[in-house]
């Protein structure tokens, strides 16, 4: 798919961080973009902010865990622009580091819920929009720990998973449709985002967030992988929609613990 001048983008989680990287390289390129995130004040703030940058911005706050919120988006985006092109299900939240026995059933719900049923339902009410124009592109954040293994975040990596694999079925099942539809997943490394700060913020009870120690500096330093921002994660997002990819890596370092998941699993086949 072409991104073009005047087409109708939707990213979730766009306040700040990946989200807000893919809102202002789509403005930039003349897309108008409905911006919405959990944090009220921030994403109105953010709508703002790329006012003027190229295409119209439009804040609509909206709990992607939340069914009938995203429904609204949808209305919003249609009511106000007449179609959409492009829908970011980008909204995620990660947990504490620990084993997998002591993570909370807290945490697993959360992420369940923002990060898996987050793309759910954006699928659920913007792709029957994207069918009946006839063309359109869904792009689900996943990570790299959708692909291949991230110890002692069990709950990241079991969500992203799931991510990656309705994403590759969604895309199947669009291509059926018409040829002018698809989906990606994107899977970043490591990313300069508040994913942690972000988090903490909007935690339920009975879940559990990052230590404020425990960043992304040091996380990269334990992996040595290296730090993309996101308006670099956005451009290769963009680039892989238009060149038609279904799964867009970013972070070169994360290419070997892909690849080793990969010969796992083939090392694995009885036959």
């Amino acid at each position: 798919m072409r991104i073009e001048q005047g087409q109708v983008a939707v990213v979730t989680g766009a306040a700040s961080g990946i989200g807000y990287g893919l809102a202002e390289a789509l403005a930039a390129r003349g897309v108008h973009v409905v911006l919405s995130d959990v944090q009220t004040d921030a994403v109105e703030r953010a709508a703002t902010k790329l006012a003027g940058t190229g295409g119209m911005t439009v804040a609509v706050p909206a709990d992607v865990s939340d069914a009938d919120q995203v429904g609204h988006l949808a209305e919003a985006t249609i009511d106000r622009f007449g179609r959409v092109d492009l829908v970011c299900n980008n909204a995620g939240v990660v947990s504490r580091p620990a084993p997998m026995w002591e993570q909370s059933l807290g945490s697993w719900r959360w992420l369940v819920d923002v990060a898996l049923f987050g793309v759910v339902h954006g699928v659920h009410h913007f792709v029957p929009h994207l069918i009946r124009q006839g063309g359109g592109h869904v792009l689900n954040t996943a990570s790299v720990g959708g692909l291949m293994p991230l110890p002692t975040l069990t709950p990241y990596n079991a969500v992203k998973h799931a991510v990656v694999g309705l994403t590759e079925s969604l895309n199947l099942e669009l291509r059926a449709v018409a040829p002018t539809l698809g989906a990606s997943v994107l899977c970043p490394g490591l990313v300069a985002t508040a994913l942690a700060e972000t988090s903490r913020a909007n935690q339920p009870a009975g879940a559990e967030t990052p230590d404020p120690a425990y960043t992304t500096e040091e996380r990269a330093a334990q992996s040595g992988e290296s730090i993309l921002l996101p308006a670099d994660v956005a451009r290769i997002a963009i680039e892989g929609i238009e060149a038609d990819r279904v799964h867009i890596l970013t972070n070169p370092e994360t290419a070997a613990g892909v690849r080793a998941r990969v010969e796992s699993l083939l090392a694995d086949l009885p036959w």
